[in-house]
């Protein structure tokens, strides 16, 4: 019965079956792996995906913290900045207080001794004169003063006393001089008092424009005019203060209207470029180190050429074509480049406002291209139009170089770190270039031996093109001028 067929049959089945069992087992199997290794790949694509994501959001934080952590620093400089002058205001108010309180204190002490019959006696002569007939006369009651002499002021102020000496000695014909005094005299004019007669408004003056003119230490100020040291350095900021006040609104401002158009027709007959309305330039002025934010004026450029560690404040001035100063900015530290220093200025504040429109500036290369601030071209290459536009634009750049050279040569103690406090120096720096516009405007010939050469440095701005506008218009300036024979007669 085991042997029949369909025993046979179905050993065979079951043998099929089995086989067909152990078939599919490696196959599931198989398949179960290549999903896994499929899943694997996609969990570390996306692993790696998400891992670029979180380094793109680290850096961009990182980017963001760092432009915030800029402006935090900027504002704090600027902050400190504005820290520091009302520091120096308060101080200086307290000086002048605690000076009015001592003399105050002295005047007092001098009166109360001069009642109370207090004498000074001279032994030697009484001595020597001897007997009743020398001291009848009783003691002499007097305060003691240093006697100093006074015999070269008294020279100078002589009618007799040349005028080209004088001019020497001044800077200025004794006219102008005499102009000066009688403008001051109200603001600086002092009355005599019952100790001491009150200083003279000429020689005042006199004293103020002599350290200014060729600055000289104070101790040589006043061995020449007669007059303590304390009392000439007093006097120099009691003078430049009035000039200030009184002659800076009348002698250096931003020219009217009609001014304003024959500037533009000056400055056209000098380069062929149209409606400039004056040539600026920024010179820096050096000082002794200061006691705080000593890295904001250390000057880098002047430190590096002299070698010698140099601090410096900076002026940016605009001229005329006269090299007459219509605005000045004064007192920034020697550390920032020029386009910064234009950016603080108040002329800057004034063309946002509108008030440039229509009218160019020039400035040398380390200003930025501006719609109101036209430079030259500073690529590496030129055409030759381009040349013969910077060589236009370079004669209105020479007016504005050669006025703060007259000023520096004119005035010596810019020349030299001065002994005046760094609060009280943008004072004394602008009533220096009040006395230029009216030597200037009184065409006072400076002497050729005071000409000096100035060492500013011109660093290219970060962003030297700011403005789309301005490009296309300087392109036009220099297309005029070549194309219609104003300029390009240097390479012919």
């Amino acid at each position: 019965m085991n042997d029949s067929p369909n025993g046979n049959a179905r050993k065979m089945n079951g043998r099929d079956e089995a086989d067909e069992d152990d078939d599919s087992m490696p196959k599931n199997g198989g398949g179960k792996d290549f999903k896994g290794l499929v899943t694997s790949l996609l969990l570390l694509d996306e692993q790696e995906r998400c891992d670029q994501e979180e380094r793109d959001r680290a850096s961009m934080e990182g980017n963001i913290s760092m432009e915030v952590n800029h402006r935090k620093k900027t504002k704090a400089m600027l902050d400190f900045y504005s820290e520091v002058q009302d520091y120096y205001s308060e101080v200086e108010q307290s000086d002048r207080i605690n000076r009015k309180k001592s003399r105050l204190a002295a005047n007092s002490v001098a009166v109360a001794a001069a009642s109370d019959g207090l004498e000074k006696i001279e032994i030697e002569k009484s001595t020597k004169r001897g007997g009743d007939g020398g001291s009848s006369g009783g003691h002499h009651r007097r305060l003691w003063v240093k006697d100093r002499s006074k015999a070269w002021w008294d020279e100078c102020n002589s009618p007799n006393y040349p005028d080209e000496e004088f001019k020497k000695q001044f800077r200025m014909r004794r006219a102008t001089f005499d102009m000066i005094c009688e403008e001051l005299n109200s603001a600086i004019a002092k009355e005599d008092t019952t100790l001491r007669t009150a200083i003279p408004v000429r020689q005042r003056v006199a004293v103020c424009l002599w350290r200014l003119a060729t600055g000289d230490p104070l101790r040589v100020v006043s061995k020449k005019f007669g007059l303590g040291i304390s009392t000439c350095h007093k006097l120099v900021l009691e003078v430049c203060t009035a000039i200030r006040t009184v002659l800076m609104p009348k002698y250096l401002q931003w020219p009217e209207e009609e001014t304003l158009k024959r500037i533009k027709e000056e400055y056209e007959s000098i380069s062929g470029i149209p409606n400039v309305v004056g040539s600026m330039y920024t010179t820096h002025i050096p000082i002794i180190a200061p006691k705080i934010s000593v890295a904001a004026y250390f000057n880098k450029r002047h430190t590096e050429r002299n070698q010698k560690t140099s601090y410096s404040i900076t002026v940016q001035g605009v001229v005329d074509p006269r090299g007459v100063f219509t605005d000045v900015c004064i007192g920034w530290p020697g550390s920032m480049p020029d386009e910064q220093v234009l950016e603080k200025s108040a002329l800057f504040q004034r063309a946002n406002g509108g008030l440039m429109k229509g009218v160019w500036v020039v400035g040398g290369s380390s200003y930025p291209l501006l719609d109101w601030v036209l430079v030259p071209y500073t690529q590496q290459h030129f055409t030759w139009t381009q040349h013969a536009f910077n060589e236009k634009i370079g004669e209105i750049q020479k007016v504005g170089k050669e006025a703060f050279a007259r000023l520096k040569g004119r005035w010596r103690c810019l020349q030299k770190r001065t002994e005046v406090k760094l609060q009280d120096l943008p004072m004394v720096l602008g009533a220096c270039c009040v006395l230029h516009n009216i030597c200037e405007l009184g065409n006072e010939e400076m002497d050729k031996e005071l000409c000096t050469e100035l060492q500013d440095d011109e660093v290219a701005p970060e962003v030297g093109l700011r403005s789309v506008s301005s490009m296309k218009a300087r392109d036009a300036i220099a297309h005029n001028l070549l194309h219609h024979g104003l300029a390009g007669t240097s390479f012919l």
